[in-house]
């Protein structure tokens, strides 16, 4: 059941959805890769289904009443973009697993000790992110499960019984709580899986970047130009790197295709999420586990979010540093038409790798401080609201 890929991260969160039935292992009969996903839908409803219905239902009876809509919405919101993106995952599977597959063969085949570095350092990185969302994750599910009061359920939500009486508080206690952890942190796999996918291609054009560089390695640049074994040699190389130019834009290019659509919906939740968790967070008062867990949830989105934006924005940065690589070999020694080949990837570079949302906002450390303003102007806007009654 383990995935196993270069990137810890990558293998968590394919781990944890496999376990789940939304990664069926590869090779599975027929019969068997039917009896996971019905596997995999009973899971959906245990975690997410069910919750989600009753939630809709609640908003529902409660609607008019401000307060209490903020209250149910911030969870519901953030369960419709788990809707969206079990949906995403099912739906380009196929894709998702070729990404996957790519991205670890071109980072395995790093052989020089320099390169390996590279890889490593992209490891830490998306494991670091990944901890701190995770751990943020465990505080605000904590504190919703500790912050209860007595004879009340964690999250608010309609059910079609009496849940004040015993043994259905209890149940409902235990079914809210396991079911909210579970789905929060694969949650967070989903969402480090497109943000790890992101650093992966980041990380094949910092080592297309080394490559270019080291061109001439182990060539003694002696004369005015290269020798006609020498001048094979790093043609070789360079039509090489080309290969992996062609590639990095590739996967950037399916990434866009894979996610913008998931990328602009968890944006525009995220938003609304920001909002009321602020809202609600001025609103707690009396309850200090409550507001502590509220404002970790706050942070937490506002993390969740900026990781997506700080990886789009490394890819993009690193892809306009290509021509700068190209630039740094030692192209006078070469001949004409390697010069020919090499101005052609710095030209080629200038269109920068960029992942959208859509294709309305590119993610972007400038589209984060957007989002968090516009969440400021709706926060404003709520307070208002209240004021008017």
């Amino acid at each position: 059941m383990l995935v196993k890929n270069v990137n810890m991260s990558i293998t968590l969160s394919l781990t944890a959805l496999r376990l789940v039935g939304f990664w069926s292992p590869e090779g599975w009969a027929h019969t068997k890769r039917i009896l996971y996903n019905c596997y995999g839908f009973f899971c959906f409803m245990f975690l997410l289904g069910t919750y989600l219905v009753s939630q809709v239902v609640d908003m529902y009876l409660i609607w008019g009443d401000l307060p209490l809509m903020t209250g149910v919405s911030f969870v519901l919101f953030t369960n419709i973009a788990q809707f969206v993106k079990f949906a995403n995952v099912a739906w380009r599977r196929e894709i998702i697993w070729n990404l996957v597959h790519d991205a670890d063969a071109a980072l395995r085949a790093a052989d020089s000790d320099e390169a390996k570095e590279i890889v490593r350092r992209c490891n830490r990185e998306t494991i670091i992110q990944q901890v701190v969302f995770g751990c943020l994750t465990f505080v605000t599910m904590l504190g919703w499960a500790t912050s209860a009061e007595k004879g009340q359920l964690p999250l608010r939500a309609w059910y079609p019984y009496d849940v004040t009486k015993s043994p259905a508080y209890e149940l409902s206690y235990l079914y809210q709580i396991g079911a909210l952890y579970v789905a929060a942190f694969l949650n967070v796999g989903k969402d480090t899986l497109v943000t790890c996918l992101i650093a992966q291609c980041r990380c094949r054009l910092q080592l297309l970047g080394l490559s270019l560089r080291n061109l001439c390695q182990g060539i003694q640049l002696s004369g005015k130009f290269l020798k006609a074994e020498e001048e094979a040699m790093v043609k070789s190389r360079l039509e090489i790197c080309v290969k992996q130019h062609h590639d990095a834009l590739e996967t950037a290019h399916l990434l866009q295709h894979c996610f913008s659509e998931q990328v602009f919906m968890q944006f525009n939740v995220s938003l609304v999420i920001i909002c009321v968790t602020a809202f609600q967070l001025v609103s707690v008062t009396g309850n200090p586990v409550r507001l502590i867990a509220m404002g970790t949830y706050l942070v937490n989105m506002m993390f969740q979010v900026f990781i997506y934006c700080y990886q789009g924005n490394q890819l993009s940065e690193e892809s306009t540093k290509t021509a700068g690589a190209a630039y740094e070999c030692p192209w006078y020694v070469m001949s004409t038409p390697l010069r020919r080949s090499l101005l052609i990837i710095m030209t080629r570079s200038r269109r920068v790798a960029r992942i959208t949302a859509a294709g309305f906002t590119t993610l972007s450390l400038a589209s984060f401080m957007g989002i968090i303003k516009m969440s400021y102007s709706m926060f404003t806007l709520l307070q208002q609201l209240e004021v008017d009654g």
